[in-house]
């Protein structure tokens, strides 16, 4: 086993129980999805990202973070694609809902006390939120009043100047963000083994209704199932990103918890 690892899967029980018992530490629950990234990236995307970058905020709030949520609320077709798209495996609101009242739940029971739910499926948050709410009150009923749970999605912490910087050519919005230039990025960075660059489709954003329209009209989507562009992509790009995020998801963190 690794020495010193944030992640919680790589702990035997035994440590991790010291810690929570010397420590109180924060502990980071990363929900992510799989789903489809179009063909130049793997499925799993969403909860491998958000899983490197709650460590990268764990190492530095003296956090553990404990194993992914890998699957997610469905693909809405205005921000992942839709998930009418094979490969796209997706849970109902009320399976995540359930999990993570679960999780919280499960960790309270622990000793957990500080508990950050770090999202990286633009789907899921809503549902996130109503877990963790039925959990916590719950447990207030349990008698365990003191469990502080924060939620966030990582790429609300980029702020405009880093924005700016790696988009001149204007931003379309983090909803559109799906397989394109963000993604792929911190792909190259954390990942660079599933990426081929060499497949990603060079078209322009995709021209989405605002509205959505059940049963989903395929036609609605791009044929690459990427809602922007990923060519402009770079390792470099994802380094700037992952360390403007991290240093303001570090700050909230602390101003919460500290």
């Amino acid at each position: 086993m690794p020495a010193n690892t944030v992640f919680m899967e790589e702990m035997d029980a035994f440590t991790y129980r010291g810690i929570l018992e010397q420590d109180n530490p924060i502990v980071f629950v990363p929900v992510g999805a799989f789903e489809q990234h179009g063909p130049h990236m793997a499925m799993c995307v969403d909860a491998a990202l958000t899983k490197q970058m709650a460590a990268s905020v764990a190492v530095r709030v003296g956090g553990i973070v404990a194993a992914p949520i890998v699957y997610g609320y469905k693909s809405q077709q205005r921000s992942g694609g839709g998930f009418h798209l094979s490969g796209t495996t997706s849970l109902s609101a009320s399976t995540l809902i359930g999990m993570v009242k679960e999780i919280v739940i499960n960790l309270a029971e622990d000793g957990v006390r500080r508990i950050v739910f770090m999202n990286g499926h633009y789907e899921n948050y809503q549902f996130v939120f109503e877990g963790v709410d039925l959990a916590t009150r719950e447990l207030k009923l349990a008698g365990i009043g003191d469990v502080k749970v924060m939620l966030m999605s990582y790429w609300d912490f980029v702020d405009d100047e880093t924005i700016e910087r790696l988009y001149p050519e204007g931003f379309t919005g983090w909803d559109l963000e799906h397989a394109g230039v963000m993604e792929t990025s911190l792909m190259l960075l954390f990942y660079p083994d599933l990426v081929d660059m060499d497949k990603v489709v060079i078209e322009p954003p995709a021209d989405m209704p605002k509205y959505d329209i059940l049963p989903i009209n395929p036609d609605y989507t791009p044929a690459s199932g990427c809602l922007s562009c990923a060519a402009a992509a770079s390792a470099e790009k994802g380094r700037i990103l992952r360390d403007a995020a991290t240093e303001h998801m570090v700050g909230a963190v602390l101003d919460e918890f500290e």
